[in-house]
């Protein structure tokens, strides 16, 4: 039996790693081209849920939200390349109860996940069937929530 010296004994094992880090990549190489699909037009299951998680006020503004609606998710059939979307209608105010006029904001959804949730402008959410939502009167926003 041979015996091997440092050398010989350090390259075999750099050889190894080699071998073993090429097998591992080339288990992570994927032989398509192609990204997988997505669908784009999965229904939200927890929409209301993302739209509580993403709803945000200006630090200035009055903290209580009140008369909170939501729409459900709708998909646009006027256009063929519409996304889900839900149109959310509350009131905020102070402490003492003043509130302001609604507010309307829309969330659009892509792989039924929420993508973007903006101000609504009256075409957006001027014809769309609210129904109570008071998990969002439950949200803290504003400057009270320091």
């Amino acid at each position: 039996m041979t015996r091997l010296s440092l050398r010989q004994k350090r390259a075999s094992v750099l050889r190894c790693w080699l071998v073993l880090a090429g097998a591992m990549l080339a288990a992570c190489s994927s032989t398509s081209s192609e990204p997988p699909k997505v669908d784009a037009n999965i229904y939200p299951t927890d929409f209301k849920g993302e739209v509580v998680r993403a709803f945000q006020l200006p630090q200035d503004t009055p903290a209580v939200v009140r008369n909170a609606y939501i729409s459900d998710p709708a998909i646009n059939p006027a256009d063929p390349n519409s996304h889900y979307s839900v149109c959310v209608r509350f009131s905020t105010g102070n402490a003492v109860g003043r509130l302001t006029q609604n507010k309307d904001r829309i969330g659009f959804f892509y792989a039924g996940r929420l993508n973007q949730f903006i101000e609504a402008t009256p075409e957006q959410c001027g014809k769309a069937f609210y129904k109570p939502f008071p998990e969002l009167e439950k949200v803290c926003a504003g400057k009270a929530c320091g």
